[in-house]
């Protein structure tokens, strides 16, 4: 590609959002942004010069379409086109390929893909947010009538005792007042936290060994923990001890479906690039999954798993993972999740403070490690 090219490549496409690639006319890869970076999991310096067939080998529709381009010099649009590059995670995309005339005659192509994948996930967070939402509304209102004559019926049982001299009538009373406090503590935490984020730099991988060593504690000896950390991952922008809650409220949950059979908890940290949570843009987010391969959420809560009172276990209180939703929400994060038989996965996108250094195109050598329930 003539020197002009490049520049004007890099001066337009290099930073937006959406996955821009150029080939010749031998459809090798000349060009590719930010955008295609990621989503082809490589860099710039490790791709120019693949062909098409390299890089997409598993979207034979797309291919065909790219050739078609190419034979009748006319733009080609597809909407939810699924396309499969070489890292092998399917993805569905809006698709524009378009003829270039380059100087000097030679002739190119130009593709365009926008993940609607991400743009479905915004919108179903949304909904799920304002959902949630709601319900938490009603929640806390409801657990702030209870609250009062909860306290009504402790105090009334603690005057009642003072006044009993059977010693086998007090255990009554002393049964009304424990469970009145039981009741207090769980209104307490359907109400939520109570203090303000005050939000730092944070190291995301201190915030994981820390809940990595309370749950290596509490876990069964047949469940394995394992760490797949990019040590390249600069600091988040959070409230470290609502990020600890938020993060261990989840892999507990991880690590208590995997109760009866054992199996593995896997920990992942990733880099993402110009990531969109809300109506905001981050230059920089830090991926955090917390994978396991138990027999995953039940497909009827599937939808609601984010309200309170949701659990799938027999013993749950279904307050954990809507109270790690708020927590990440409150750090200006977003959190998600997959499930199906042998793969859970809840993922957190985290801001990485604006201003820190960016982040190295070669990255030091990641850090995977097993670590074995105690």
């Amino acid at each position: 590609m003539p020197t002009s090219a490049i520049q004007n490549w890099a001066g337009i496409v290099g930073q937006i959002s959406t996955t821009v690639m150029a080939f010749n006319s031998e459809l090798e890869l000349l060009a590719i942004n930010d955008a295609g970076e990621r989503l082809l999991s490589s860099t710039w310096a490790h791709l120019t010069g693949a062909s098409l067939q390299e890089l997409v080998g598993g979207s034979p529709d797309f291919i065909r379409a790219v050739r078609r381009v190419q034979q009748e010099a006319q733009p080609f649009t597809e909407r939810n086109m699924l396309v499969t590059p070489i890292n092998g995670q399917p993805v569905l995309v809006d698709c524009t390929v378009t003829p270039w005339a380059l100087e000097g005659g030679e002739r190119a192509i130009l593709v365009e893909m926008h993940n609607t994948e991400r743009h479905q996930l915004i919108q179903t967070e949304e909904s799920m947010h304002l959902q949630t939402s709601v319900t938490s509304a009603l929640i806390r209102g409801l657990a702030h009538e209870v609250k009062n004559p909860l306290g009504g019926i402790r105090g009334a049982a603690q005057l009642l005792e003072r006044e009993l001299e059977d010693t086998q009538l007090k255990e009554y009373t002393q049964v009304i007042i424990e469970e009145a406090d039981r009741l207090r503590k769980l209104v307490d935490r359907m109400l939520g936290p109570r203090e303000e984020s005050v939000r730092t730099e944070v190291n995301i991988h201190s915030v994981l060994e820390r809940v990595r060593q309370i749950t290596v504690a509490e876990a069964s000896p047949d469940v394995t923990i394992e760490r797949d950390y990019d040590p390249s991952c600069p600091d988040v922008y959070a409230d470290q001890d609502q990020l600890v809650q938020a993060c261990l409220n989840i892999i507990r949950n991880a690590v208590q479906a995997l109760a009866e059979g054992g199996g593995t908890v896997l920990l992942r940290t990733r880099i993402e690039r110009m990531f969109t949570i809300g109506n905001n843009t981050h230059r920089l987010v830090v991926r955090v999954e917390i994978i396991d391969d138990g027999p995953g959420v039940d497909k009827d809560i599937k939808h609601s798993i984010f309200f309170p009172m949701v659990s799938g276990r027999p013993n749950g209180s279904g307050l954990g993972l809507p109270l790690a939703q708020t927590l990440i929400r409150r750090q200006g994060g977003l959190l998600g999740f997959s499930s199906e038989p042998g793969n859970t996965n809840f993922t957190l996108w985290l801001p990485v403070l604006e201003g820190q250094k960016s982040v190295p195109e070669t990255r030091p050598r990641r850090r995977k490690e097993r670590i074995r329930g105690a």
